[in-house]
């Protein structure tokens, strides 16, 4: 007997509860802040522009009007405003229930982040490494809290390199590889975190999460390819919404049964679309020796620790 499907039926009431969502302003986050304030959770809005935060922000509060939502900058290319926003959340908040590690950038034009860390790497691991960390301790002291890394099906097409200090030069640069090993990055840091979780006892979980083939404004920079162009028409109708795609995302943040290191994908066929059910990353994402050679890289890159 198979069992029922996860659909958002199934999340529980939020009321209490604080959760911060990097890049909640637009596709899997909007949809996932959309999610936690239908559910009376205070909703945190982290993303590069205001205005779009606020506009993200109306519009949910247009649909649930006691919604609590409320929108804080932060660029995770600038470790500056990563230590700014983790500041004045600290300032105004007491708890923090679920961080979501939601936001990036895939398959962009070489560039650098305005601490000098190649851009894909910079935004999607190491922004969100000193982003987790400068929050730790305010997530340790509450109680049942979690920290959710989005990842991608990418993360298994190549392996991590620490050539570079994780970073690529631009001559030999490939867009698609610099993107995948970011989002293997994020699986070695979600998995180390939940064994550092274990080990010094903190009533916290980390779980990892991904939203499948979802069509969202992610994949804008391959928009240009004429391959992309000519089946876009079907690519729109073919692939899952914004909304499907976060529901892995969701699961992992409220699923009374999730447990910490467990990773969340799509059911269907190669995991592209799908109810959110637990998958299994690759072997490449559970490599231990990889995991502690990259914490220690990130902390020394960031000048983030954790305890």
């Amino acid at each position: 007997m198979s069992m029922p499907k996860w659909t958002l039926n199934e999340m529980p009431d939020q009321t209490g509860r604080v959760v911060v969502i990097t890049g909640g302003n637009s596709g899997l986050g909007f949809e996932t802040a959309k999610a936690f304030a239908l559910r009376n959770a205070e909703v945190v809005i982290a993303c590069r522009s205001i205005e779009k935060g606020e506009i993200a922000k109306e519009s949910i509060i247009s649909l649930f009007p006691n919604g609590k939502v409320n929108v804080i900058p932060l660029d995770l290319a600038d470790l500056s405003s990563v230590d700014a926003f983790a500041s004045h959340f600290m300032q105004n908040y007491a708890r923090l229930d679920i961080l979501i590690n939601n936001a990036g950038i895939m398959t962009c034009p070489y560039a650098l982040t305005k601490d000098g860390f190649e851009s894909q790497m910079g935004t999607n691991h190491l922004g969100h490494f000193a982003l987790t960390g400068q929050l730790i301790r305010l997530i340790s002291s509450t109680p049942n809290s979690r920290v959710v890394v989005v990842s991608s099906l990418a993360h298994k097409q190549w392996k991590i390199s620490f050539e570079n200090s994780l970073s690529e030069y631009a001559p030999s640069y490939n867009r698609m590889r610099a993107y995948a090993r970011s989002k293997l990055a994020n699986l070695l840091f979600a998995y180390h975190l939940q064994r550092m979780f274990e080990q010094k006892n903190v009533d916290s979980i980390c779980v990892a999460a991904h939203p499948g083939a979802s069509y969202t404004n992610l994949g804008r920079h391959l928009e240009g390819s004429l391959f992309v162009r000519f089946l876009r028409p079907l690519i729109v109708k073919i692939l899952p919404t914004a909304a499907s795609g976060a529901l892995p995302i969701i699961r992992a943040a409220v699923d009374i049964e999730v447990k910490g290191g467990a990773f969340y994908g799509p059911s269907g066929f190669l995991q592209l679309s799908g109810s959110p059910v637990r998958v299994e990353s690759s072997r490449t994402s559970h490599n231990s020796e990889d995991s502690v050679k990259l914490w220690g890289i990130s902390q020394r890159l960031t000048g983030v620790r954790f305890w």
